[in-house]
């Protein structure tokens, strides 16, 4: 009897993990390539429980990294993410920025141009890859810190690309640090190239946004040091009369922040996708 009691039991477990791992969402590091930088660039694709049972298309948000992270960042300090994938039934994208790109095309040195990357090549590779939706109102972006930025830069002048946007922490004017994360190597000491800088920075490109054109939440924590110019970017966005969400919580600029942080964008992007 107890033999028997334990048999069942052990077969009931196994039969319980293979329904996890059949129906959990997937994660795959794929490697796309970059003719505009001619180069071979990293990403990890989550994808959700039901992408292999069925047919459909599903929304893409491609979620960007800080400064001195990579592809995996997200998945190894946010597991809860493939939760997340499976919950709302979108795929996510986290590509490799690399360290100090800003996510735009530098015009001092061709090796970087993650604005073309990311904003045509990253997303011409996953519409021809996987099953999306190949329009803005099935793809979103957000990030934090660097990726922050890069997420309101690339939103705000691709419009065609994205439907929403969203920041975490972000360096959304990263003017204030001028001798920072490799800023200068992108675009040229501060002090010679003022102008540059403010042509590069995300909060310039809010002349290009109207009301309604985007989806917009931007988060940041009261002690990150990002907290004044993104309570600057809120203002401007107010001034314009942007519509947008803005979160402001304890908190600093570090995992435990956007573990929490990650959440309420998720779950923004959703809405917006649901919405569509």
């Amino acid at each position: 009897m107890n033999r028997l009691y334990s048999y069942s039991c052990f077969s009931l477990f196994l039969c319980f993990l293979a329904f996890g791992q059949a129906f959990a969402a997937h994660v795959d590091t794929v490697l796309t390539y970059s003719p505009a930088m001619n180069k071979s660039i990293k990403a990890v694709v989550l994808t959700p429980d039901d992408y292999q049972k069925g047919a459909k298309n599903y929304p893409v948000l491609y979620v960007l990294h800080g400064y001195g992270g990579n592809y995996s960042n997200y998945i190894k300090n946010v597991p809860e993410l493939k939760d997340y994938a499976d919950q709302y039934k979108m795929i996510m994208v986290f590509p490799d920025g690399q360290t100090g790109s800003w996510y735009f095309d530098s015009p001092i040195d061709p090796a970087w141009k993650f604005e073309t990357y990311i904003s045509s090549e990253l997303v011409g590779w996953m519409d021809k890859n996987y099953r999306t939706i190949h329009d803005r109102k099935g793809r979103a972006i957000t990030g934090l810190s660097m990726g922050g930025h890069g997420a309101m830069f690339l939103a705000f002048r691709h419009q065609d690309v994205f439907g929403a946007a969203g920041s975490m922490s972000g360096g959304v004017d990263f003017r204030p640090f001028p001798t920072k994360w490799d800023i200068a190597k992108r675009l040229g000491p501060y002090e010679q190239n003022q102008e540059r800088w403010t042509e590069y920075t995300a909060i310039t490109q809010l002349d290009k946004v109207k009301s309604g054109s985007l989806s917009l939440i931007i988060d940041c924590g009261y002690s990150d040091f990002f907290f004044d110019v993104n309570k600057s970017f809120h203002e401007k966005l107010l001034l314009k009369c942007i519509e947008h969400d803005f979160i402001v919580r304890p908190g600093a600029h570090n995992w435990k922040y956007w573990q929490n942080s990650i959440a309420y964008q998720v779950f923004f992007m959703s809405r917006f996708f649901n919405q569509n």
